[in-house]
């Protein structure tokens, strides 16, 4: 009895297994096809990065041995010059790009419309003089989108300060030929520090820790906006009363920078906003000038001794609806699984017209093409396609790249509430979640270079902590170029935002400072002389790393979770019923009074 019961109970077993084998090859089966759908990036990433250490010297070789950088350089900031956003100009530096990026061997090199943009316009000459009562010659330059004076113009200096509209009315009826210098005179310090230097360990060691604060607003946009918005009805107000011209005295920078004839020309310093729009535009003719000759003019008027200005300022305007473009190109991807996915790596275009665009962002462009051209050089043959992008607007606001990843792998819906359709994009409350294309999941990365032409010395991981093991095995083989940081800081103010804003890997290169906040951002001295060709020659070595390791890797770059920008008001509101008591007193102030 014992005995056949113990032979059925393994018949039984026997006659399973088959059944339990199946099923489990079979839950094994829909294991390895949810494996097989899912983004490789959101995939167990390997613990040890696979490097092609001759690779890295083949490109360490061709562009610190053969580089092409400073050729890319003259050509765009000697050949061509300042590339304002909508200009003839910035027109001419989308083609010539693209036509150098095919020459090189780049595939599918063409421009991109990202939209309408705003007026065309361009400086053909501007000086500024005082004649009385004395003669100095200024040093000055016409705010972009000035209009011209139509021949020179010559009047009587008044100085106008002012902080709302109540102050303006007490110039009522005074401005009338008059060339107006408006804002207050600020303090010129000596240069006590260098405007020049290189990032320390101690910089290095501050950069990399992050930085934590709890509550508190940010006031500086909403300044930022009453500023402007101010302005905007000051320049109203100037041109009611019949005023010639606007001269505006030129701010500071860093170490005290904004001396010594530097003088800044971006847009926070017009008399209004979106004075690119035809509907925005400057009604008088608005000059920049160097502090010091602000400064004599400010004091004499403030000593009542009558002072007379001269000038001209001869500019143009190409058309009111000009588009912004960005310049696009390839180097195929090989891999007939990977072929599709795409790396990028990028800068901006588009300038100031002060000066040439050396700094910001000739240089980040001139990389980003050095990059390719790099590997170009070497025939690499990527699995991944390596796209590059150089974007345009990117002054104004980012718009040629935010205009490309919209049209590529998504955006954010912005409010049109009537307090925020008057705001550019980038300050607009968000209406929604993001709404994502195919294509984003096709996009492991995308690397920026826009903090002038200092040599990188690591990169901003945008909180992304997934990535962050990866990059430092990356960067352990060029140390010995001096690069080395790492730090989950966020850093804005550049085009890979847009990336960043829909899911995608972006990143920004921590970059040695040298003279861009103290001399060259925006200012008339960002030309040639100020780029170094050292720097630019390790930056593009570094880069053409990065992009060729993320076009080669096994699996896509690992991402942070989805951004929810709608819900970012809801997160930080206060917390509801928890003040001990505060119930009770609120429903007891909803009761009628006796």
């Amino acid at each position: 009895m014992t005995s056949h019961k113990f032979l059925t109970a393994i018949l039984a077993v026997l006659l399973s297994l088959p059944i339990c084998t199946t099923a489990a090859d079979k839950k094994s089966k829909e294991a390895k096809a949810d494996e097989a759908s899912k983004p490789s990036y959101e995939l167990a990433q390997p613990a040890t990065e696979n490097l092609d250490f001759t690779m890295y010297q083949r490109i360490r070789d061709e562009g610190l041995s053969h580089s092409h950088v400073m050729e890319f350089a003259s050509g765009l900031m000697d050949g061509i010059g300042p590339r304002l956003t909508g200009s003839p100009n910035l027109k001419r530096a989308n083609e010539w790009t693209r036509d150098q990026l095919t020459t090189m061997g780049c595939s599918n090199a063409h421009l991109e419309d990202w939209g309408e943009f705003g007026m065309g316009w361009r400086q053909l000459n501007t000086w500024v003089r005082m004649s009385a009562p004395d003669t100095a010659v200024f040093i000055a330059q016409a705010l972009p989108w000035s209009p011209s004076s139509k021949g020179p113009v010559n009047g009587r200096a008044v100085w106008v300060t002012a902080k709302d509209e109540k102050d303006l009315e007490k110039y009522k009826g005074k401005l009338a030929g008059k060339v107006v210098f408006f804002g207050d005179m600020r303090e010129v310090k000596p240069v006590d520090k260098a405007l020049w230097e290189r990032r320390d360990d101690a910089n290095l060691k501050t950069t990399v820790e992050y930085p934590v604060h709890v509550g508190g607003a940010d006031q500086g946009f909403q300044d930022f906006i009453r500023q402007l918005e101010f302005r905007a009805k000051a320049g109203q107000f100037l041109a009611a009363e019949h005023a010639l011209a606007v001269v505006i005295p030129s701010r500071d920078g860093r170490n005290n920078g904004g001396s010594g004839g530097t003088i800044f020309d971006d847009g926070g310093s017009g008399m209004g906003w979106f004075t690119y729009q035809r509907e925005h535009a400057e009604a008088l003719p608005v000059v920049v000038t160097a502090i010091e000759n602000y400064g004599r003019v400010y004091r004499l008027l403030k000593a009542n001794v009558p002072v007379s200005v001269e000038m001209d300022v001869e500019t143009e305007f190409t058309g009111d609806h000009e588009h912004g473009f960005d310049t696009i190109a390839e180097i195929p991807g090989t891999d007939p699984k990977l072929k599709d996915e795409v790396v990028m790596v990028g800068g901006h275009l588009d300038s100031w017209a002060s000066a040439t665009g050396a700094t910001d962002n000739g240089a980040g462009t001139i990389v980003a093409m050095e990059v390719m051209r790099i590997l170009n050089a070497l025939h690499v043959q990527p699995r991944r396609t390596i796209r590059v992008g150089l974007w345009t607007g990117e002054e104004q606001g980012e718009f040629g790249s935010y205009g490309y990843v919209k049209q590529h792998f998504g955006y954010v819906p912005l409010s049109t509430a009537p307090d925020q359709i008057k705001l550019p994009d980038f300050l607009r409350k968000p209406a929604g979640p993001v709404q994502l294309k195919p294509e984003q999941q096709k996009i492991s990365g995308y690397f920026n270079v826009d903090n002038g032409t200092g040599k990188i010395r690591g990169i901003y991981l945008q909180e992304n902590a997934a990535v962050g093991s990866i990059f430092q095995q990356w960067m352990a083989p060029l140390q010995d170029l001096g690069v080395s940081a790492l730090t989950m800081r966020n850093t804005g103010g550049t085009d890979h935002e847009a990336f960043d804003s829909v899911g995608v890997p972006g990143f920004q290169f921590i970059q040695d400072m040298l003279d861009y906040g103290a001399r060259t951002h925006h200012s008339n001295m960002d030309t040639y002389e100020r780029l170094q060709p050292d720097d630019l020659a390790q930056a593009a070595v570094v880069e053409a790393i990065f992009v060729y390791n993320t076009a080669m890797r096994d699996q896509m770059l690992p991402r942070k979770p989805l951004p929810h920008p709608e819900l970012e008001e809801q997160l930080k509101a206060p917390l509801k019923n928890l003040m001990p008591g505060a119930e009770a007193q609120e429903e007891e102030a909803k009761k009628p009074a006796n």
